[in-house]
């Protein structure tokens, strides 16, 4: 486990991100499916704030109050599932980094605005599994999900603000795009699994 990490759920862990549309949330629910009670997905806290009807807005003052709101949604679902359910493996679609992504301003202004640092966020997860967007391939990243908004362009440039911030975790694990989906979840899986395998045994 990193140094100085925070609260854990007496097992591991793993945060699942990536740009849009990169098969995270598939992955999760296919892992979870094959462990079974061993482990407990986190669901993505801007899926649920934007399907029960948070306001969406494209002005920068109130892109930062969503993601202000996200990062607090985000960290207490973890906490709650910590607390819940301390023996198994804690399984996080997206984490507490990823509103740096999308805030307006840099980066470090986010962590400011929040009152915390890039280095105890990152110390909250065991490891991260970061899942490239399929746009990187031109690939379309609709998929199904009502509240996705990005087109290719932003996908890329989400992408890599995330990758940038994510990949400062000492294990950070990249599943790489592929023209072949099954073969990227089949990738990602093994990377997981091999992780779980590591970290609780």
């Amino acid at each position: 486990m990193p140094a100085g990490s925070g609260p854990t759920n007496g097992r591991c862990r793993i945060v699942l991100t990536g740009g849009p549309g990169g098969g995270k949330t598939t992955a999760a629910d296919l892992f979870r499916r094959e462990i079974g009670e061993r482990v407990v997905v986190v669901p993505e806290a801007a899926t649920l704030l934007f399907l029960g009807g948070f306001p969406r807005s494209d002005t920068p003052l109130a892109r930062e109050a969503v993601q202000r709101a996200i990062f607090h949604v985000q960290r207490n679902l973890e906490d709650v599932q910590s607390a819940l359910y301390p023996e198994r493996i804690l399984l996080c679609d997206r984490g507490t980094l990823d509103g740096a992504a999308y805030w307006p301003g840099q980066p470090e202004d986010f962590f400011s605005s929040l009152g915390t640092t890039v280095e105890a966020e990152l110390a909250r997860y065991d490891a991260v599994i970061f899942f490239e967007t399929a746009a990187k391939g031109h690939i379309s990243i609709e998929g199904g999900n009502p509240i996705r908004t990005e087109d290719e362009a932003q996908a890329l440039a989400l992408d890599a603000r995330l990758r940038t911030i994510w990949q400062r975790h000492e294990r950070f694990v990249l599943v790489p795009h592929s023209p072949s989906f099954f073969r990227k979840i089949t990738f990602g899986l093994a990377a997981l699994e091999s992780l779980v395998a590591q970290l609780a045994p």
